[in-house]
């Protein structure tokens, strides 16, 4: 089983509001599968299928990774917020080599379905919550950069830029 195609900014896919899951199939959990696969092949904590081009409610977590439980999140959303917000570094796998500082809630409550169609319902605090809040937003067409003041979107966007530049130059060369 091969990893997928990580969509990168850019792609019309990640600005779209991803589908309700009618129901848990086994394509849903092959997809599943797949999308673990290729998020620990990108070195990534977590994965919204929309960055492997497919707009359905479906994410997959693991914070941190390779050490604690796995998440899977379909048809995931956010039910509670905590008062406090904090500061935090964040990456993501369709805008890689950039990276940029984003306000969230540390604690939150997701209700989401999991491989066997059951409802669950996660309490997160920390990096877990900030990652359930960072996947659902791709969920609903939303990137972290959205989240930042237009002046840190712009810079971002210019380490973007020159990070793709410098990266086909290399691979050009």
């Amino acid at each position: 089983m091969d990893a997928l195609i990580i969509e990168q900014l850019g792609s019309p896919v990640l600005r779209q509001r991803a589908v309700e899951v009618e129901a848990v199939t086994e394509d849903v959990r092959e997809l599943v599968r797949r999308m673990f696969i290729t998020m620990y092949s990108a070195d990534g904590q977590g994965l919204a299928a929309p960055q492997v081009g497919v707009a359905r409610r479906i994410a997959v977590v693991d914070v941190p990774p390779r050490r604690g439980p796995t998440h899977v999140l379909i048809n995931p959303r956010v039910v509670a917020v905590g008062a406090k917000l904090t500061s935090g570094v964040e990456g993501c796998l369709s805008i890689p080599h950039v990276w940029g500082t984003v306000e969230r809630p540390t604690q939150v409550i997701v209700e989401a379905l999991d491989l066997e169609g059951k409802s669950r319902r996660l309490e997160a605090n920390g990096d877990l919550a900030r990652c359930f809040q960072h996947e659902i937003d791709h969920l609903d067409g939303m990137l972290y950069m959205d989240r930042m003041s237009p002046l840190a979107r712009n810079m971002l966007l210019g380490r973007y830029r020159k990070a793709v530049t410098q990266r086909q130059r290399v691979e050009n060369a």
